[in-house]
């Protein structure tokens, strides 16, 4: 699951506002039509930016993308793997998962204990902590959707729609809830090794036989 070595000046140099595939203009233009379609999400309680850009990189050869698919590893200890495989999982609405990765491993390589609280808390309330939009518990009783105006499930839709929620399970989010008393670096890890899990075993076979993997394998630069 490591993400190498290169990965905290990489997710430290990231850039702004630009496309990070120019160098494959076959595959971007593909793309851009669902990344227009795909709005920006930005906290609405947080000044930290929820999508962040893509790693810089440089163009992978012919030889290291077809390395991409001898194994998911090989995929993700790539910065233009990763930045290609997360361009899929945008085209899947599952972009969060790789966005909830990367934050992972950042908060790994974090040496300041202040700044581990800091970071742990963001991803929290980002990427685990959320509203149900279908069930909203109170103190004094529990609501659905059923029971709420359209002015209350109007402003939760808003609410959601600005959360990156990953799916995990109840035993993991169990986990971290205890851990969060004590945040730490590794506070995320078992949710971090269920999403990389999750995104080998259903994202990557579909990865390989997309045409975003295809087309940039048939445009890239030989060796």
């Amino acid at each position: 699951m490591a993400g190498g070595r290169g990965l905290t000046a990489t997710q430290n140099s990231l850039r702004p506002n630009t496309c990070c595939f120019c160098w494959c203009c076959c595959c971007s233009c593909s793309w851009r039509g669902e990344e227009q379609r795909r709005r920006r999400r930005i906290s609405q309680d947080t000044k930290m930016e929820l999508v962040p850009n893509y790693e810089t990189c440089t163009k992978p050869s012919v030889d290291e993308i077809q390395m991409w698919s001898q194994s998911f590893e090989k995929l993700m200890k790539n910065p233009a793997g990763r930045n290609v495989f997360r361009e899929f999982l945008r085209t899947e609405y599952s972009e969060e998962n790789m966005m909830f990765w990367l934050a992972c491993e950042d908060l790994k390589q974090e040496v300041n204990k202040s700044a581990v609280e800091d970071k742990v808390q963001s991803i929290y309330e980002e990427y685990i902590a959320i509203l149900s939009p279908r069930e909203v518990r109170t103190p004094e009783t529990d609501l659905n959707m059923f029971d709420l105006s359209s002015e209350m499930i109007l402003s939760l839709s808003v609410f959601c729609s600005h959360h990156l929620q990953v799916s995990l399970d109840a035993h993991v989010h169990e986990v971290i809830n205890l851990r969060m008393e004590d945040p730490a670096a590794h506070t995320f890890d078992d949710a971090q090794l269920q999403i990389y899990t999750l995104m080998h075993r259903d994202s990557y076979p579909r990865f390989l036989c997309s045409n975003i993997y295809r087309s940039l394998l048939h445009t890239a630069p030989q060796s």
